[in-house]
């Protein structure tokens, strides 16, 4: 064997093999009539890289695949991309624009082709990072979320995109889908409404504008503001009431000005109206002051400005209080330049606030309530404008020059202009959302969407978890699981993208509304009703209706069931498909138009088009067990493998990927995608942060197994895996694991060299010294701890047990133990410890194998010719019957009394390499017998001169007690005692101050609040540290000073 594992070398060329011999093929290495264990790999976007997550979550599912498959379990890891709508877009436009290209400037095909084309070159990279972490993946199987779609390229002709048009439309057919308006997170520089998770929050320094709106018809009210104890501390005439903004262009879309009904300051004016301060005068609106819970009196100044378009907490407000909603700007947050002038809008919108007009929400939604000269501007340039407009106006709210509130911009307070007033603009920190892609603000939009009816669908959801058909563990996620899902809101499932499952709807002319009627009731249509129909206004203007189906074959078909029912010559119209609804007016009326010259029904037409928008890819990737299984075809993997086992997921997406799953399964085929839920902590640095790469402190999973090899950061992942507990990596620790790895392999290299090789039918039931029963028991031990973890998911005990037997019982102890028996000159003894041996090592590469598969790998194939893998060797199913009681209580005894002699010795501070006599005072007959039978391992392994019966402890002699004796070391002939106390003493004074700094710290309740919880839980941590070796400290001076 070579000296060391050359894991660079290794890992590829044992991968290689693996895939070369189908070894993760689903159903590999299964025994006859085997039960299925399924894990469906959360999948990643095909345009992500590995990061440590990535590797966290998989190595996690590895371990669980290799030890599943390695027990005889038909197994199948199932692997896959998803098609990432809104990243791979953005990469491949991005690869455009460097060739001066846009895809404003192609048709959808010919982008698509572009996309298709990049996924080809560079969609791959994550699945080869994946092989160089060890995931042992049925590649054979993988999946992508877009396959099948029009356009895919060969090798992309798997049916997931038939399987989500299909739910979509019998989710459409039975009510679950819907189109309707709806506030969303709008990505301006995309033009793409936006998920939760695509929403970064991030605080900056910003502004809050105070302003004035002028009661209707210079109305005043006395207004009172009072202290914590009722004391009247100002009380003055007004005729507005104030408003604080961070959003001052939002203003050009109120629909009111709310107040808390309990705040007695604004009873006086509720139900009146009030003026938007900007715009022009003579065209104003007032809107009402209404009462609502949202509002907090003790915010500003208690009163909110209601723009329900924009804005989330507005819009409840606004659909409580029945107010319109008035968009204000178009897809590039631009205000809106469409729709009537600004004087013939606001007018109509003044009706509406006085109670003499009602608009739909459509109606509300097409009011351009901008004033013309702020039509078109950008909207940060559009705020400077409405700010400076009510500021010149003086209708902004004013203050000292001298108010803190105003931050940098306040003057101090000894300053001339101290006391001269100025506008009221605070300096905050304010909370910011950005796209986490586009990096830019984004805008809370009011916007014609489709939604999944969520409220529908979720019932099953939750029962599945309450009636334990399916398990979500560690239990505070099953808690977040119940409150995502009883608190939940329908699902916006449309974005407006090019790449992805394009929405299959399509939209036509509704011809019976809008006066599209047979005036005589005769079943034709004459040349005056035929004519209303070429009404531009009436086509552009006309209600729609859609359809949804899986092409435009059966879409057409639904649509001439409708024109069948409306009089002739219509219901002889020929469906045909054109590009938007502004290509249907055109080709209609130019249809009709024809019509009436020729009277030829054969020239009609009925055009529909396609909804441009394509699907969430939450909703594709939400179908993802099912998809990936063959459905809606009954293959024979969806029968043997659905409902999956195991679902392995980070708590971050609990909501938008494990819940979905879980109503969109049980909503589609009616059952559980996956019985059991583990859901993972975060990865952290060293220090408890979050990695972030404007830190620096983010570690590349990759340059980790360079520096490492891919084992060391699997067992580091895995070791550190603690159920609800965020992990906090450093390459430190990576390295000890690999230090791990070069023992397992050096006690390999240990066995070769002492001749030690796999006997063919040993029975280490049988063996008859007391060191090979009881390694023998400790391995069976080892399997029975290994295998109960790793079933209750408690990754890091199983990782830990098996650190602690392969290094601290096989190599620290049995090894050790051994080289007296090799040396004993009794062939049957040392034929049998050689025996003994190799089933060891072997055992411990299989027990390894799930967390260290190269390197056992690669040792399995060193050690001996074998007919199969280590990859695919039989798990072990011997338990406590290996377990011998006397070798246990003799061999355990024997361990007690040497590591006593350790402690002692170190506490002591003698030297590691000085031999000192053993005093024997009082021993039990079967613990000498036990002493007696190994002497020899006692002694060196304690660094034992001697050993010498003595009747009384002797001066200066440290007592080491153990089980049924004890023993003295006479360690003040070998050490200066006084000089060690004085060492120990100033030890405990630096331990004393630590601590003393660590309680300071933890007592002081502005730490305990403002500090990270993982900073304290440290701190904590640190401290019970510090006490510990402050306790072993006093212990070792006591017993100093028990010499004399």
């Amino acid at each position: 064997m070579d000296k060391s594992f050359n894991a660079a070398e290794a890992e590829a060329r044992i991968m290689q093999e693996w895939q070369a011999k189908d070894c993760f093929k689903a159903g590999a290495n299964a025994k006859p009539g085997a039960d299925p264990f399924c894990i469906m790999i959360p999948p990643p976007n095909v345009t992500g890289v590995l990061h440590v997550g990535h590797a966290f979550n998989n190595t996690l599912q590895d371990v669980l695949v290799r030890w599943h498959r390695m027990r005889g379990f038909d197994t199948l890891w199932q692997p896959g991309t998803d098609h990432a709508g809104i990243a791979t877009q953005m990469v491949v436009e991005r690869e455009l624009a460097k060739e001066g290209k846009s895809r404003r400037d192609m048709s959808r095909e010919d982008f698509l082709s572009h996309v298709w084309a990049w996924k080809q070159k560079s969609g791959n990279t994550i699945r080869e990072q994946l092989k160089r972490l060890g995931a042992s993946c049925d590649w054979s199987r993988e999946a992508f979320t877009m396959s099948g779609a029009p356009g895919a390229p060969q090798g992309e002709d798997g049916n997931f995109h038939d399987a989500v048009i299909k739910v979509f439309v019998d989710m459409y057919n039975k009510g679950f889908i819907y189109r309707g308006k709806r506030l969303v997170n709008w990505d301006p520089h995309f033009e793409t409404a936006i998920s939760d998770l695509e929403v970064e929050n991030i605080d900056q320094q910003g502004h809050m504008w105070h302003f004035k709106y002028p009661l209707a018809g210079g109305e005043t009210y006395t207004y009172v503001e009072k202290d914590a104890e009722g004391n009247v501390t100002l009380e003055e005439e007004r005729d507005y009431i104030s408003i604080a903004t961070t959003r001052p262009e939002t203003m050009l879309g109120d629909g009111a000005v709310a107040v808390h009904p309990d705040d007695a300051r604004y009873a006086p004016i509720v139900g009146k109206l009030c003026e938007i301060p900007v715009g022009p005068k003579e065209h104003r609106r007032l809107i009402p002051i209404i009462t609502d819970e949202y509002p907090d009196p003790d915010f500003g100044s208690g009163a909110v400005k209601i723009t329900g378009a924009h804005d989330f907490n507005d819009y409840g407000v606004a659909k409580r209080g029945d107010i319109p909603c008035y968009r204000l700007m178009d897809e590039k947050a631009h205000l809106r330049e469409d729709g009537l002038p600004y004087a013939e809008a606001a007018a109509i919108a003044q009706e509406v606030a006085n109670g003499t007009r009602t608009l739909s929400e459509t109606e509300a939604d097409a009011l351009n309530l901008v004033p013309d000269h702020l039509r078109g501007l950008e909207r940060f340039e559009a705020r400077k404008r409405v700010v400076a407009e009510i500021t010149e106006e003086g209708l902004a709210v004013m203050t000292r020059a001298d108010d803190p509130r105003l931050g940098k911009a306040a003057v101090k307070a000894d300053d001339e202009a101290a006391s001269h007033p100025v506008p009221l603009v605070e300096e905050k920190l304010i909370t910011q959302p950005f796209g986490d892609r586009s990096k830019v603000v984004i805008e809370p939009m009011l916007t014609d969407q489709w939604f999944v009816d969520t409220a529908k669908i979720v019932g099953p959801a939750l029962d599945a978890v309450r009636d334990g058909r399916t398990t979500i563990m560690p239990e505070q996620h099953r808690k977040v699981y119940f409150h995502w899902l009883e608190n939940i809101e329908p699902w916006t499932i449309s974005r407006q993208l090019w790449w992805g499952h394009q929405i299959p709807v399509w939209y036509g002319f509704d011809l019976g509304s809008h006066g599209f009627t047979d005036d005589e009731g005769d079943g034709q249509l004459d040349i005056v009703e035929m004519l209303r129909l070429l009404s531009a206004q009436t086509l552009l203007k006309g209600d729609e209706r859609h359809h949804a189906a899986h092409d435009f074959e059966a879409v057409s078909n639904q649509f001439a069931d409708v024109l069948a029912k409306l009089p002739a010559p219509l219901n002889h119209a020929q469906v045909i498909e054109v590009e938007d609804r502004h290509a249907a007016a055109h080709a209609l009326a130019e249809s009709l138009a024809q019509y009436n010259l020729s009277e030829d029904p054969t020239h009609l037409v009925y055009p529909v088009w396609r909804d441009a928008d394509v699907l969430d890819t939450w909703f594709s990737s939400g179908l993802w067990p099912i998809g990936t299984l063959g459905w809606p075809e009954q293959t024979p993997e969806l029968q043997r493998y659905f409902p999956t086992s195991v679902l392995v997921s980070g708590f971050d997406i609990i909501f938008f990927w494990v819940a979905r799953m879980m109503m969109m399964q049980l909503a589609v085929v009616d059952e559980i995608p996956f019985k059991q839920v583990y859901v993972h902590a975060l990865v952290r640095d060293e220090k408890g942060r979050k990695m972030s790469k404007s830190i620096g402190n983010v570690l590349d999973p990759l340059e980790l197994v360079d520096e490492f090899g891919a084992d060391a950061v699997r067992f580091t992942l895995t070791a550190m895996a603690a159920m609800g507990r965020d992990l906090k990596l450093s390459k430190d620790r990576v390295a000890g694991y690999r230090n791990f790895g070069t023992k397992l392999w050096n006690a390999a290299r240990f066995a070769e060299m002492n001749d030690c090789k796999p006997v063919p039918g040993f029975d280490p039931a049988g063996v008859t010294q007391t060191v090979n029963k009881w390694i023998i028991g400790e391995t069976a031990r080892a399997r029975l701890a290994h295998d109960e973890a790793l079933s209750g998911f408690r990754f890091n005990d199983a990782a830990n047990g098996l650190y602690a037997f392969v290094w601290g019982r096989v190599c620290d102890w049995y090894l050790e133990f051994a080289k007296p028996l090799f040396d004993s000159g009794d062939a049957a003894i040392i034929a049998e410890t050689r025996a003994t041996m190799a089933w060891v090592i072997d055992q411990c590469l299989i027990l390894m194998h799930p967390t260290m598969p190269f390197v056992t790998e690669e040792l399995w194939g060193e050690i001996a010719a074998r007919d199969t893998m280590l990859i695919h060797a039989d798990w072990p199913s011997y338990g406590d019957e290996l377990i011998d009681p006397a070798a246990d209580a003799e061999m355990t005894w024997v361990l007690s009394l040497i590591e006593e002699v350790r402690s002692v010795r170190q506490q002591m501070h003698v030297p590691a390499g000085l031999k000192v006599p053993l005093l024997q005072l009082q021993l039990d007959a079967d613990k000498q017998a036990a002493y007696d039978a190994n002497a020899m391992m006692i002694e060196r392994l304690g660094r034992i001169e001697e050993l010498r019966v003595i009747s009384d402890m002797p001066k200066g002699a440290v007592t080491v007690a153990v089980e049924g004796g004890t023993f003295g070391l006479p360690i003040a002939d070998y050490i200066d005692v006084e000089q060690e106390k004085e060492r120990l003493e100033k030890v405990l004074g630096k331990l004393a101050k630590e601590i003393g700094g660590l309680k300071g710290r933890l007592s002081n309740p502005k730490f305990a609040e403002s500090a990270p919880e993982e900073v304290v839980q440290d701190t904590r941590d640190n401290l019970a540290a510090r006490e510990e070796e402050e306790g072993k400290i006093r212990a070792a001076l006591e017993r100093l000073s028990a010499l004399g």
